[in-house]
């Protein structure tokens, strides 16, 4: 008998029915050792050996595998393609005690096969050409989760320590951690700058077909984007240009190449379905591990953009029959990987099949699908040829610019869409000298916006540019941050906590190595050098953890919990003694300086209820008394925002929240939408239904609808800006 081994089920049974009679396939479920959970599980006196035990969850796994192992004639590792299936089939070898002289069955033969898709003709050939187990490999495996260890396992019981308990650090994480927190306080600190842009509104003589050009000269010198700084500025350019005649100066016809991107890699995988489908990074590679495991697609985690030529071949016979010769290139697309250290031996993510677009399944898993079959067979069409119009047209003295393109043949286009730049107006025909018609002239107020929050797909991007983790732990590390309440998602925008940025305040200035981008991006580096065969794992080991517990011994000594404390402006009721101001695991809090002997705490509440003294909330103050006491209600403020607490607090602590509702209803389910606030402080409307509906806007929704689409417009109260939350429209108020 011939014995197989995966990691799952889901990919046992395409193996098994691709095998068929005289093989036997057993999946694993994941890794059979680990290191243990309870204690650091490595030798720090032994050259950091690691002391790998078999959990409780997977001890029936070995006894079941070790069964079966003793009947078969040969076995087969056939685990994933990347140093994390190496490291588990070396693991099943450990477990099972294979890698001891002595076993139950010593005529067996053991051999790895690998593959990067789960296709009839991709395992016969894993079959023809076993290799034994790449050490190199599994070391840098090893690494990675000793590395991962030490810093979780040594730093985290320090910020317990200082901080509060539950908290956690992470080599990957507290990095990701940082970009979040960083971006905020860009967005916190940017100042917006008010400029004005005139726009006129122009036609050929006698013609209803109207075209837009932007006022961009003036004196024969360029209007610079912020130069018309306030409405007086704008309203004088409108006053000079009275009475202007429109006539075209100049015209500029480009003929413009845009050409296709190449197949998918994980990462940007990850991002086109965050911002296609709004998928977070989790959800799409659990979509894309099931499609790998049915044998539709190819492995999942990759950072290569290459492809084998039989997938390249079909991608043009395919082509071919469905758009035609005329959307083939002269031979077939070759695409090189850019990424840091990619690995180049691995394929992009293709479909196995490219003659199926249809799949079985929920919807989207058929989108995701979807997605991978247009980009790979896009990445194999003609490039895109566009035709780019720019007009410079003279009124008195003011130059005004227009742009138009036209799609001279849609290339690749016709199997993703058009792109934006697709999306431009089309200007009618003109000649130099033509007088035009002015149909409307108008100034409209515009401001510049900070930097964008991210989102988990150019998060992603971002940790991949500056080289920082690896295909498979971009979507565990988002997924992590966001678990352990350093990070919240609204809107599909990522923001960081209080809690958050304390702990990331306190590894920077602490801990720089641990939370600098080039130090992570380097030790990824080592972690690649060490799987080519070039670095011991010790030796990399080592080098690090020295001066981190040098580091570590000398800052759990120098800061003291007392130290992060702040002083508060108030006394405690109880004791008199003064409020300081403490930091909890869900972020700031008073407590009394009398601790232990006074443990009298309260929420830390901002200085100012502002907005929320509105006339609901005085006629509910004003009509309730508390229901377990009998006192009156007084209004408060605390981090999630206004909420009404007894007076006799502390020795009634009832609360009760306040809602104050838009006026207008949730779109998606008819919910209200709420006014609430995020752990950081920050003010949103979000829908009462959540999580069942995760509707949620910055600003706050008001009834009238937009103009241009109809979507759901908001208001801006600091910048007075009307904003659709659908389209670009957008008004001054």
């Amino acid at each position: 008998m011939h014995l197989v081994i995966v990691e799952s089920p889901a990919k046992g049974r395409t193996i098994k029915n691709i095998l068929g009679n005289g093989y036997k396939v057993l999946a694993s479920f994941g890794h059979v050792r680990d290191l243990p959970q309870k204690e650091l599980g490595v030798d720090l006196k032994n050259n950091f050996q690691p002391k790998y035990t078999v959990p409780a969850k997977a001890r029936k796994i070995v006894q079941i595998l070790k069964k079966e192992i003793a009947k078969a004639d040969n076995l087969y590792l056939a685990t994933d393609y990347d140093r994390e299936g190496e490291a588990i089939a070396w693991h099943i070898i450990k477990a099972v005690g294979l890698d001891k002289s002595k076993t139950q069955n010593p005529k067996l033969k053991t051999a790895r096969i690998t593959f990067h898709e789960i296709t009839k003709p991709a395992v016969l050939e894993a079959l023809r050409h076993p290799r034994e187990i790449d050490m190199n490999l599994v070391d840098a495996q090893q690494a990675r989760r000793v590395l991962d260890r030490l810093v979780g396992y040594k730093l985290s019981p320090f910020l317990w320590q200082k901080v509060a308990q539950g908290l956690s650090a992470g080599r990957v994480q507290s990095v990701a951690v940082r970009l979040v927190v960083e971006r905020e306080r860009e967005i916190r600190q940017f100042i917006p700058q008010e400029y004005w842009q005139i726009e006129a509104e122009l036609a050929k003589k006698g013609a209803n077909q109207t075209f837009k050009a932007i006022l961009v000269a003036k004196d024969g010198q360029k209007i610079e984007k912020l130069a018309i700084k306030n409405q007086k500025q704008a309203q004088e350019i409108l006053d000079d240009l009275e009475g202007a005649s429109y006539q075209v100066q100049d015209i500029q016809v480009e003929t413009k190449t845009r050409w296709p991107q190449p197949p998918f890699t994980t990462s940007t995988l990850q991002q086109e379905a965050a911002r296609r489908f709004g998928f977070s990074a989790r959800q799409t590679m659990r979509l894309a591990q099931g499609l790998y495991e049915d044998g539709l697609i190819t492995y999942m985690r990759t950072d290569s953009v290459q492809v084998s030529p039989l997938a390249v071949a079909q991608a043009r016979q395919v082509i071919a029959k469905k758009y035609g010769h005329d959307y083939l290139p002269a031979q077939g697309r070759i695409y090189k990987t850019k990424t840091i250290r990619a690995q180049e031996a691995h394929e992009a993510i293709r479909p196995t099949d490219l003659s199926r677009q249809e799949i079985l399944g929920q919807s989207d898993r058929q989108k995701l699908y979807d997605l991978i079959w247009k980009r790979m067979l896009a990445s194999q069409m003609k490039e895109a040829v566009f035709e780019e119009t720019n007009v410079n047209i003279a009124a008195k003295n003011f130059g005004f610019r227009a742009t138009g393109v036209k799609i001279k043949f849609d290339g690749f286009l016709k199997v993703v869409g058009q792109t934006e730049e697709a999306k431009l107006p089309v200007i009618p025909p003109l000649v130099v000298k033509e007088m035009l018609d002015l149909k409307n002239l108008k100034k409209s107020q515009n401001f510049t916006e900070p930097p964008p929050r991210y989102s988990e797909g150019t998060l992603v991007r971002e940790l991949e540019k500056r080289g920082i983790g690896r295909p498979s732990t971009y979507a565990p590390t988002l997924a992590t941050i966001i678990e352990r309440g350093y990070v919240e998602k609204i809107q599909g925008k990522l923001i960081p906590k209080e809690i958050g940025e304390i702990v990331n305040d306190l590894l920077v200035e602490h801990f720089p190595s641990i939370v600098d981008y080039k130090f992570t991006s380097k030790m990824e580096e080592e972690l690649d050098e060490i799987a080519e065969g070039r670095l011991k794992w010790q030796k990399v080991i080592g080098e690090f953890y020295e001066p981190f517990a040098k580091v570590l011994k000398e800052k759990s000594q120098a800061v003291t919990k007392k130290a992060l404390e702040e002083d508060y402006d108030k006394n405690c009721p109880e004791c008199g003694k003064p409020l300081k101001i403490k930091i909890g695991r869900f972020g700031k809090f008073l407590a009394c300086s009398g601790f232990p002997e006074c443990k009298y705490t309260e929420p830390l509440l901002e200085n100012h209820v502002g907005e929320e003294k509105s006339q609901k909330i005085t006629q509910e103050i004003a009509k309730e008394k508390c229901p377990q006491c009998g006192k009156n209600l007084v209004v408060k403020e605390g981090k999630f925002g206004t909420f009404l607490a007894c007076e006799g607090y502390p020795q009634c602590q009832f609360t009760k929240s306040i809602e104050i509702p838009a006026n207008v209803p949730c779109p998606n389910c008819g919910g209200r939408l709420l006014k609430k606030r995020t752990r950081s402080g920050k003010i949103f409307w979000g829908c009462e239904n959540y999580p069942q509906c995760q509707t949620a806007f910055w600003d706050e929704p008001q009834t009238k609808r937009c103009p241009k689409c109809q979507g759901i417009l908001t208001l801006n109260s600091k910048l007075k800006i009307l904003k659709c939350s659908q389209c670009d429209w957008k008004e001054n108020v």
